[in-house]
């Protein structure tokens, strides 16, 4: 069994869909307004307006992404004005992850690793 989709529901799907496109930094060529595809893979990464209201600031969840330098992303999430939660932190298992909000108030983790140096 795998996760077939993780998909973030609101009110504008093209306001969120295009925060989600500039930070992957990709173009999925729709302006839907009602549902869009930003990651396809084994894992879609969706975004949805079913058309019933939505409240704002989705603090129940949180959605980790793994990338390759945290300090990398942290600066470029700041020039996109994303508001951060909480800057990179080293966790006692040793991943360095950072959170940030997105438009709709989602709490999102950047998380990368330590690359262990072989000898």
């Amino acid at each position: 069994m795998k996760i077939g989709e993780v998909c973030l529901h609101t009110n504008d799907v093209v306001r969120l869909a295009n925060f989600y496109k500039e930070l992957f930094g990709v173009d999925n060529g729709s302006n839907d307004t009602v549902h869009q595809y930003i990651i396809n893979e084994d894992t879609n990464f969706t975004i949805y307006n079913d058309g019933n209201g939505k409240s704002l600031g989705g603090s129940n969840i949180s959605i980790a992404f793994t990338v390759d330098d945290v300090d990398v992303e942290y600066e470029r999430l700041k020039t996109l004005g994303a508001e951060i939660i909480k800057p990179p932190t080293v966790r006692p298992w040793g991943a360095k992850n950072m959170t940030f909000a997105d438009p709709d108030g989602n709490r999102i983790v950047f998380r990368s690793f330590p690359k262990h140096e072989q000898l």
